[in-house]
């Protein structure tokens, strides 16, 4: 896949624009806990109600530097997005008393930037463009409507998606929610979300690898807890895998306010390299830094100024700007990728 249509796949369904199909059969791991841990325990749960609208501002930078057949291309494709969970409804069911929560997903203003070599610089507003560029007309297509209806419990297992738009560039096992524990968890606590992803095989076949999320929670701060997600291969894999999980291998933090139920705020990095991903002659750089921070929430039509600054939030992150990277493509050191 070229690369700037890779990265357009990612903005296309890592949160942004997320309406994947029903998931396999959800199986959370057991809890790991501390060896070392306090009397404390918490519970993390989302806290919504009917008609909520919870508005996240997306941030997202990639850069790809991809070498085939000594040919190179860099892409690099900002994004910039607000994105919103409007909740449906929240009702107690026997299999989850606490109340399971369905909203949908929509995105509601985007504006994406492709910048490649020895082309003009193709920008798409969709708060300035009625028309978009060719190459985004699935992106525009996507502003304004509902992408997907989800069903989940309060701790974030999803139980139904049902696709309301369709997307061709979208990844279907792409997550769209954090999973939190199902049990009262203590700093040092871990957890997992086992994840099958769909990729294609040398054989023009389908394969399915085993991966998960590891999440820890790392520390508890005037109400907000601090969470560390990494993603994690558990199937034996080929350089030409790698390629294509590449963009999912992303770790970085989660803040999460827990009296009010919500994610303030997490930052997610990638940056590998791969060799050999189409052939011994080719190379992958990926870098990429996605930043989702709380906007604000409206209830039952008025608009709350919650926002990732909230007064439980002082351990706010600074964000930081993304430096494009110059990459030099050659063998890299061995062992890594």
């Amino acid at each position: 896949m070229p690369a700037h249509k890779s990265a357009l796949a990612f903005v296309l369904s890592r949160g942004l624009f997320a309406a994947a199909a029903v998931a396999a059969p959800f199986a959370p791991a057991p809890l790991l806990r501390a060896a070392d841990e306090g009397p404390q325990a918490y519970t993390l749960r989302y806290k919504f109600e009917t008609g909520d609208v919870i508005r996240y501002e997306v941030d997202h930078r990639a850069s790809i530097r991809s070498t085939m057949e000594k040919t190179t291309q860099q892409a690099v494709t900002p994004s910039e997005s607000v994105k919103a969970w409007k909740v449906i409804d929240v009702a107690e069911t026997k299999a989850c008393p606490e109340g399971e929560i369905e909203f949908q997903n929509v995105v509601e203003r985007v504006k994406m930037t492709n910048r490649l070599p020895d082309r003009a610089e193709m920008v798409y507003d969709s708060e300035q463009e009625e028309t978009p560029p060719p190459g985004f007309e699935s992106a525009a297509e996507a502003v304004g409507v509902p992408l997907s209806a989800i069903r989940m419990t309060p701790w974030g297992e999803i139980i139904e998606r049902t696709i309301k738009h369709h997307q061709p560039a979208a990844d279907p096992s792409a997550p769209i929610t954090v999973l939190l524990p199902k049990q009262p968890v203590a700093v040092g606590d871990s957890w997992d979300e086992p994840q099958d992803i769909k990729v294609n095989a040398a054989d023009g076949k389908t394969k399915i690898i085993k991966t998960r999320r590891h999440f820890t929670l790392k520390s508890v701060k005037t109400g907000v807890a601090v969470i560390e997600a990494k993603q994690q291969v558990l199937s034996p894999t080929t350089a030409a895998i790698d390629g294509q999980l590449v963009q999912r291998m992303m770790k970085g933090t989660i803040r999460f306010d827990i009296a009010r139920g919500r994610i303030l705020s997490q930052r997610m990095d990638v940056d590998r390299r791969v060799l050999g991903f189409a052939g011994r002659a080719s190379s992958m750089h990926y870098v990429m830094r996605m930043e989702e921070r709380l906007a604000g929430v409206t209830k039952a039509g008025v608009s709350r100024a919650e926002t990732a600054n909230a007064e439980t939030a002082t351990a706010e992150t600074p964000k930081t700007a993304f430096r494009e990277r110059s990459v030099l493509v050659g063998p890299a050191p061995s062992g890594k990728k």
